[in-house]
C-alpha cells in the first residue's frame, strides 16, 4: 500500500521518520482514525477540529486544510485502488533535540496510513470488565494521543479474541470506556453513556450517536455510573469510527435481553449518513452535503 509521509507519496516499506522525532522519543503526537465510504471521508471536519484543538494544546503547529486533505486522500484511493478504507492521520511533534522541549514545534511529521476494509464488519461482540483500571488523562482532558500503554495492557487481558471488547472502570470504580471504543447501554428505552468527566475520550462517533439520539427522539443521559448499571441493562453497544455501532450480546456473565429496537434504529440512521456528512452539525442544520473524495 502507498502512504504519505510529510506530503511525499511512498510505499509502506519506504517510509522513514527521524529517530529524533519527539513523537517517537516522548510520545508527543496525536492521530485521528476515520473511514472512507465509497470515497467519502465520513465526519472529516469533526475529526480535524478535534485534531487541531489537541495539537494546539501540545504546541504543535499544524492547520487543517480540507482541500489539501481531500487531494491526498484521493491520491491514496487511486494509487491503492480502494474506495472503502481505514484512514489513520497521524501528526507528531517532529524532530527536536534530546530532552524535553517547551517551545512550539514548527515542523511536525504528518503521516497518512490507509488500509482496505472488508465488507460486512462484525456488528456483534461480547464485552468484559477489565481488572486494569483506566489511567487518568495526562492533561486537562483525554486526547487521542500516542500514549496507548494502558490500552495495550488492557488488550492483553482479553488475549487475542477480536470479538471481545475490554471495558475499563476508573480508579474510583465507575464505568469509563472500551479499549478502542465508547460504551453505551439501554434501559427502559433510555440510552446511557459515561460522561467525559470520567476521563474518557470524547469519541467522534460517540458525539455523532448522541446527535442521532436527539434527531430520532431517543432520550439519553450521561454521567458517572457503577458497573451494575451496565450489567443490568436491557441492551448495550460500543462505538468507534471504524466499527460504527456494535451490539454487545453480554458483558461477563450478564446477558442482555436483546431488545435491540433502539440500537437497530441508531444503526440504520448511522448508515444512512455515512456516505454524506462532513460533520454532525449538518444534521442539526438540516444539511446533507454529498461530495465524495475518490472519483
Amino acid at each position: 500500500m502507498y502512504m504519505y509521509v510529510n506530503d511525499k507519496l511512498v510505499k509502506e516499506e519506504e517510509a522513514i521518520i527521524s529517530p529524533f522525532d519527539h513523537g517517537y522519543m516522548y510520545g508527543l503526537g496525536l492521530f485521528e482514525t476515520f473511514r472512507l465510504y465509497e470515497g467519502h471521508p465520513f465526519l472529516l471536519d469533526d475529526h480535524f477540529v478535534r485534531l487541531e484543538e489537541g495539537l494546539r494544546a501540545l504546541a504543535i503547529d499544524w492547520t487543517y486544510n480540507r482541500s489539501h486533505v481531500l487531494h491526498q486522500l484521493a491520491t491514496l484511493c487511486n494509487k491503492n485502488g480502494v474506495r472503502n478504507a481505514y484512514i489513520r492521520w497521524n501528526v507528531s511533534a517532529g524532530p527536536g533535540p534530546i530532552g524535553l522541549y517547551t517551545d512550539t514545534y514548527k515542523e511536525p511529521t504528518v503521516i497518512i496510513y490507509m488500509k482496505s476494509l472488508p465488507q460486512g464488519l462484525s456488528t456483534r461482540k461480547t464485552g468484559t470488565l477489565l481488572e486494569l483500571r483506566r489511567n487518568t488523562p495526562e492533561g486537562d482532558r483525554r486526547l487521542k494521543s500516542h500514549h496507548f500503554l494502558n490500552n495495550v495492557l488492557g488488550k492483553r487481558e482479553v488475549a487475542k479474541d477480536p470479538q471481545t471488547e475490554g471495558i475499563f472502570l476508573t480508579e474510583d470504580g465507575v464505568l469509563a470506556e472500551g479499549l478502542t471504543s465508547n460504551v453505551f447501554w439501554v434501559k427502559n428505552g433510555v440510552v446511557y453513556t459515561p460522561s467525559v468527566d470520567t476521563g474518557i475520550l470524547n469519541g467522534i462517533t460517540r458525539q455523532f450517536v448522541l446527535t442521532l439520539c436527539d434527531k430520532e427522539g431517543i432520550p439519553w443521559r450521561e454521567g458517572r455510573y457503577p458497573k451494575e448499571a451496565l450489567l443490568k441493562a436491557d441492551g448495550a453497544f460500543i462505538t468507534n469510527s471504524i466499527q460504527e455501532i456494535v451490539t454487545l450480546t453480554s458483558v461477563g456473565q450478564a446477558e442482555f435481553n436483546q431488545d435491540e429496537a433502539v440500537i437497530m434504529s441508531l444503526r440504520k440512521s448511522y448508515q444512512k449518513y455515512c456516505t454524506k456528512l462532513w460533520s454532525k452539525n449538518e444534521i442539526k442544520e438540516g444539511k446533507q452535503d454529498v461530495n465524495n473524495t475518490c472519483k
